[in-house]
């Protein structure tokens, strides 16, 4: 199992976490997909890693009959529980690789922070089998974005990171808000998409330490760190937010939509 294989795996973990900590997507964003896909009531979707249902829900609400494969057991038990309201929505466990697919069958193929854990030898041609010719691919994740004047408390942590051997790069830069990267040469290099339309959203979260404490528990890379240097980590997030007044950070999330169109 390469280290891909094993990140995406820890996700189900903490399945019932993930789905409290982690943040809902604004509707700034779930607007622009609409606007780019003409999707609406009845439309068939395909959602790949659908997690405990955060992205799926808003599109259930538009009247979307959605399928959404989940790689985790934990996950999709979660995602069904959470979207139980909703008949036309099935969820099911399994690979997106591997899931058996029928052919052309769906208006739009998206996934909301989990395409960059799809074999990137098979993701492309996996959505192109399943689009109807005038469908979509749609995809984007949430990341951290700094702004001007945003808050400091990341870079000052970073000493903490370096100290137990999981610091960032010596050239790492936060990106600012509508400066994250885009993915349009890697579609069109599929041979197989079109890029129809690229939108940057951004938005503001602010956390106690408790709540900063339960998203990070959420990201691979702490679940997967050594306990005696998570404890050290997280002992001094909250030794350096208590002597703040109110206690809290601001975290600015990010999001890059990508929507193409398949090639025939």
């Amino acid at each position: 199992m390469d280290d891909r294989e094993h990140l995406r795996a820890t996700f189900d973990t903490v399945a019932r976490a993930y789905a409290d900590a982690r943040p809902t997507y604004p509707d700034e964003l779930v607007g622009a997909l609409d606007a780019a896909t003409g999707i609406g009531p009845g439309s068939q979707l395909l959602e790949v890693g659908c997690g405990p249902g955060t992205a799926t829900l808003p599109l259930a609400r538009l009247g979307c009959r959605i399928t959404a494969v989940e790689l985790g057991e934990e996950l999709a038990a979660e995602a069904r529980r959470r979207l139980r309201a909703y008949p036309d929505v099935d969820v099911v466990a399994g690979s997106f690789e591997t899931w058996p697919q029928g052919e052309h069958s769906f208006d739009l193929v998206y996934a909301a922070t989990a395409w960059h854990w799809v074999d990137p030898d098979v993701r492309y041609r996996r959505a192109h089998d399943v689009l109807r010719p005038d469908g979509y691919l749609a995809f984007w994740r949430a990341d951290h974005v700094r702004p001007v004047g945003g808050d400091p408390f990341f870079e000052e942590i970073q000493e903490v990171y370096d100290e137990i051997g999981a610091g960032l790069p010596e050239d790492h830069v936060f990106a600012a808000p509508g400066e994250l990267p885009e993915e349009t040469v890697e579609i069109e290099g599929s041979g197989l998409f079109e890029v129809t339309a690229v939108r940057h959203v951004d938005w503001e979260a602010t956390y106690d330490a408790d709540g900063y404490l339960a998203l990070l528990d959420t990201f691979s890379g702490h679940i997967a760190m050594a306990p005696a240097a998570r404890d050290r980590l997280y002992g001094e997030i909250r030794r350096r937010l208590a002597l703040r007044p109110d206690g809290r950070l601001r975290r600015h999330w990010g999001a890059v939509l990508h929507v193409a169109a398949p090639l025939r």
